[in-house]
């Protein structure tokens, strides 16, 4: 358990790591907004990507060999990340670390799943639940105490040691898992292909629109490419014998529920922390360790509840857990939407704790679902699919509300700047003391109030809408579960896993 909780906090740490250290980034490397998005953006969107392929591979080939693959991925590309002397290398390391990390993340949940039943498989999904949400949330504490204490070079070089101990415990605790029998099964590689560029694409347009507007050609053909792509993944899938995702997984109400629940619990919550984490540090002057430790309550919210959502809730009821999840997710994301131009950091600690308590609840229930919905042989991709949503809520997250937040300072900012558009862009980037030195010295201070009110403004906008997505979906959610009843289906093979090898461990 601990080998693979040590995966999971190191992939999942490297999702909001890079948050608190995006100014850090933008100062030696000179990066626009897009690029900073990048490097938040296509390390979940690589993950999402690869993770269908890698969950089918660990099915092919063994989890524990996947897994084991993963890691030293994870860690190859930490380092090239660690050495990169412009963005264009970061972006491209980044994208190869996503792969890694997706061949670890693919086969994590359906390791536990095997090697626990019972009443130890909720406790075991709750230990994970817990790491998993304490990860995401203390990412940016770490990133702040690595950023000022040594470099922003350095969260990506502290994964190496990790990654070793890792990989020694894997092989050392993590018993062999037998591969699929099937000689016909083979990795869907027009499938990984057809989604990558759907997936990819969808990303890039959204994350291009802010500079190059929804009607030029740079976002209306990657946005109709991805479209197109998308389109034929569904077809290939529904005519393959082997399926890189088996859609008929989406029959069943607890399925779709969870995917629903992490993918919006995702978007809503985690993708307008980067922008949180811009204010904070811009506007509000605080420290890369300080703007982290304002997010600790949301990390130490969500460990609680996921620990005693697995330790009471061993099955957890689709209805009654994703929907109160979801709810106080939103919630709690909505009350970080009330900012004025006078606001300060505390002003967030109360949402950011209540959004908290849901995801706690959200990592916890999903996860169960996912893989209690299906039978066992389907384990890496149902693990495959559930993170796959999870990854996708936040990196479309990111672009989505990129988007929408220089769109909604660019508006403010008209008629009280010469380029409102332009300098959305560098304000929602972390650029308001840039903004504020090129000005007259006469009109700074008038236009540090000014650049002040118009982040408030845009950061109330992404709360505001993020906390109505979540509500909404949690409402979306009870409808589909209006049937399923207080417990999840059964889970065809779960109780007793086919592999005598891992019943052998106590499986």
């Amino acid at each position: 358990m601990a080998a693979i909780c040590l995966g999971t906090f190191m992939l999942l740490v490297d999702v909001t790591i890079v948050l608190v250290a995006l100014p850090s980034m933008s100062g030696s490397l000179d990066a626009s907004l897009s690029q900073l998005q990048w490097v938040a953006d296509g390390y979940a969107l690589a993950v999402a990507a690869a993770l269908l392929g890698a969950g089918m591979l660990a099915d092919l080939h063994g989890r524990r060999r996947v897994y084991a693959a993963g890691l030293l991925v994870f860690a190859l590309a930490s380092v090239a990340c660690a050495l990169s002397p412009d963005m264009g290398w970061l972006i491209a390391a980044r994208l190869v670390q996503g792969i890694g990390a997706a061949a670890m993340f693919a086969t994590t949940l359906s390791l536990i799943g095997t090697l626990y039943s019972g009443r130890r498989l909720g406790m075991a999904f709750g230990i994970w639940a817990a790491v998993a949400a304490s990860a995401a949330a203390l990412g940016p504490v770490l990133g702040g105490l690595l950023t000022e204490a040594l470099d922003w070079r350095w969260i990506f070089y502290v994964n190496v040691p990790v990654t070793a101990l890792a990989l020694w415990m894997t092989f050392r605790y993590v018993p062999r898992s037998t591969p699929a029998k099937d000689a016909t099964r083979r990795l869907d590689v027009p499938g990984l292909l057809l989604f990558a560029v759907g997936a990819g694409g969808l990303v890039y347009a959204l994350t291009g629109s802010h500079s190059h507007g929804w009607t030029a050609a740079a976002t209306l053909v990657p946005l109709g490419a991805a479209l197109l792509a998308l389109v034929a993944f569904v077809g290939v899938q529904r005519r393959s014998v082997h399926p890189l995702l088996d859609l008929s997984l989406f029959r069943r109400p607890a399925f779709t529920a969870a995917m629903i629940t992490i993918a919006v619990g995702e978007a809503a919550v985690y993708g307008i922390l980067p922008y949180t984490s811009m204010w904070l540090q811009s506007v509000q002057h605080l420290s890369p360790v300080g703007a982290g430790l304002v997010v600790l309550p949301h990390a130490l919210a969500a460990a609680l509840v996921a620990i005693v959502s697995g330790r009471w809730m061993p099955k957890p009821s689709p209805r009654v857990g994703a929907t109160l999840g979801l709810f106080l997710a939103g919630l709690g994301v909505s009350a970080e939407g009330f900012l004025g131009p006078g606001s300060g950091w505390p002003a967030l600690v109360g949402g950011l704790a209540l959004s908290g308590l849901g995801m706690g609840l959200v990592f916890q229930v999903a996860a169960a679902l996912a893989l209690g919905s299906v039978p066992y042989d389907r384990a890496g991709m149902a693990g495959g699919t559930y993170s796959t949503f999870e990854q996708l809520g936040y990196a479309f997250g990111v672009a989505v509300f990129g988007t929408l937040a220089v769109s909604t300072m660019g508006r403010s900012m008209e008629g009280k700047v010469t380029d409102p558009h332009q300098a959305a862009q560098t304000l929602s980037g972390g650029g308001a003391d840039g903004l504020i030195a090129a000005a007259p010295a006469g009109r700074r201070g008038a236009l540090e109030d000014t650049l002040h009110a118009v982040f408030a403004t845009g950061h109330n906008t992404l709360a505001l809408t993020a906390g109505a997505l979540a509500m909404a979906s949690a409402a979306l959610v009870l409808f589909l579960t209006r049937h399923t009843g207080s417990e999840p289906p059964a889970a065809d093979g779960w109780e007793q896993p086919a592999d005598p090898e891992l019943q052998a461990t106590g499986g």
